[in-house]
């Protein structure tokens, strides 16, 4: 497949770049600057690093090729199953990571265990006039040379992978129908990335510099090594230190506005369109978190118009309903302002609250089932017709049931169906009793019945206020929860 081989040549070119550059380029240089050879062991040593970068390169190819097999399986593949897919993305988020175990193990040891067991033969053979720790100096410069070549590869490999992902999401979503991701899986922490880069960058000179005068200084006297040593190992430390220094004050100053944000994002997640992202600082990130807080703006409007949008539309609902009746009009809205009054006497939440005024508004939307000539009937109903009616709870709570999302309506079915229960267990559809009837089934019970006594009906006039009032009084731990009945005398004001 051509991305597969898009992918490859880019690690390749990236591996031949990044070799060039740590083993021939660094490694030769200290070898043909620092070491005064003759021309013929220069030919050997030289010979020795070939052979070295052979038997590295085959063993990091067999690491390699395991490496890739889960990226390469996906991407050969028409139809990969979403395991596959799954398997496939993360690998290649691992791939930079996996790069830097291939250039520290099997390129490294691959390149200095051959290294060091061809070059101590030859000086054991007369081949080269080295002294022998100069292998364990080679050894040291080897650990450098691997080190700089593995930042080069995580990096290099870091935006090869790119491609491949956007095009393994592609395939996740035109197939599945998911969003592959990492779901907020850290791969490699910035704080590892800064400072290990960091240390390496600021480290790896004097590394070098050192161990090239190291060398150098040897061949012409001891004394001048002694010395050289006393200083040269406090500017070393001195280097380290202020490295390790400037790594964690460089990791720090990266992850406070993301932690910022991240904090941020998750109130967003939880719900709160209020947060705003504290805007402290003068670089780029400061664009970030402008941009953030303007999208979260965005949200806060669109969730206002949202909530607008289902405010009235649950109104409409009821007062489509209220229509149908002209001598029942504004019942339900009168009969949701009745229980917010209840709601607000016994401290329910606002988000307790919001619930508890749809609830109210859609309480009767089962008497869209019923027919106009039992509704509308302007006498007494008859025991037959009473039935009819009494299905009405029932009805709304499978009419509301009809309606996607349903999670969104499933706090609402319960207060619907249970609004006609008596607190004794007389009421209707399911005679419950007491505190098993639902909450808002109970508060509504009061409003509703306050309305129906005080709303004139076709065969009769509504009673005065103080005379339902009364009733209500009565019905307290009978009819009615005593609490919310009690809550609503106390807070009605005629």
């Amino acid at each position: 497949m051509q991305i597969y081989k898009k992918f490859l040549l880019d690690l390749i070119r990236n591996y031949i770049i990044g070799s060039g550059v740590a083993v021939i380029v660094v490694g030769g240089v200290i070898i043909s600057t620092t070491l005064s050879i003759s021309d013929v062991e220069m030919v050997r040593i030289f010979f020795i690093m070939i052979s070295s970068l052979c038997v590295m390169m085959f063993a990091e190819f067999l690491m390699f090729r395991r490496h890739m097999k889960p990226i390469k399986m996906m991407l050969e593949q028409e139809k990969p199953d979403i395991a596959t897919i799954r398997e496939a993305y993360l690998q290649t988020h691992r791939f930079p990571a996996l790069s830097v175990k291939r250039i520290l193990g099997p390129h490294f040891l691959g390149l200095s265990i051959p290294a060091i067991a061809m070059a101590s033969s030859a000086i054991a053979m007369g081949w080269l006039s080295l002294p022998a720790y100069y292998i364990g100096l080679a050894g040291i410069g080897a650990i450098l040379i691997a080190s700089m070549h593995a930042l080069l590869e995580f990096f290099s490999t870091a935006q090869a992978i790119r491609a491949v992902l956007v095009h393994i999401r592609q395939v996740g979503q035109r197939l599945y129908g998911e969003d592959v991701s990492l779901d907020g899986r850290v791969i490699v922490s910035i704080q590892r990335k800064f400072q290990l880069s960091a240390f390496l960058i600021g480290t790896m000179p004097l590394f070098l510099f050192s161990l090239a005068t190291q060398i150098r200084l040897i061949s012409h006297s001891s004394d001048l090594t002694a010395d050289y040593w006393k200083w040269a190992g406090i500017i070393l430390l001195l280097g380290v230190g202020f490295s390790s220094l400037g790594a964690r004050m460089l990791t720090r100053d990266i992850q406070q506005p993301i932690s910022d944000l991240h904090r941020a994002m998750k109130e967003v997640q939880a719900g709160d369109l209020q947060v705003r992202a504290s805007d402290l600082y003068s670089d780029e990130f400061s664009r970030l978190v402008a941009g953030f807080n303007h999208m979260v703006k965005g949200l806060e409007a669109r969730e206002q118009m949202n909530n607008q949008l289902l405010q009235s539309y649950y109104a409409t609902l009821a007062a489509a309903l209220d229509a149908r009746d002209a001598y029942t009009a504004g019942h339900s809205t009168r009969v949701a302002q009745y229980s917010l009054m209840i709601g607000r006497a016994v401290a329910l939440s606002e988000a307790e609250l919001d619930l508890l005024n749809k609830t109210a508004l859609l309480h009767d939307i089962g008497k869209i089932g019923v027919r106009d000539d039992v509704l509308l009937k302007e006498s007494r109903l008859t025991d037959e017709e009473f039935e009819k009616i009494k299905l009405h709870p029932v009805l709304g709570e499978s009419i509301l049931k009809q309606i996607e999302p349903a999670e969104a309506m499933a706090p609402l079915l319960p207060g619907v169906r249970s609004h006609h229960e008596r607190y004794d267990g007389k009421g209707y559809p399911d005679g419950l009793q007491g505190q098993d009837i639902p909450e808002f089934g109970r508060i509504i019970a009061v409003a509703d019945a306050f309305d129906a006594m005080t709303s004139d009906r076709p065969y009769r006039k509504g009673m005065a206020v103080e005379k339902a009032l009364a009733i209500l009084a009565d019905g307290k731990g009978t009819q009615w929860d005593p609490r919310f009945a009690q809550a609503f005398m106390d807070v009605y004001k005629p």
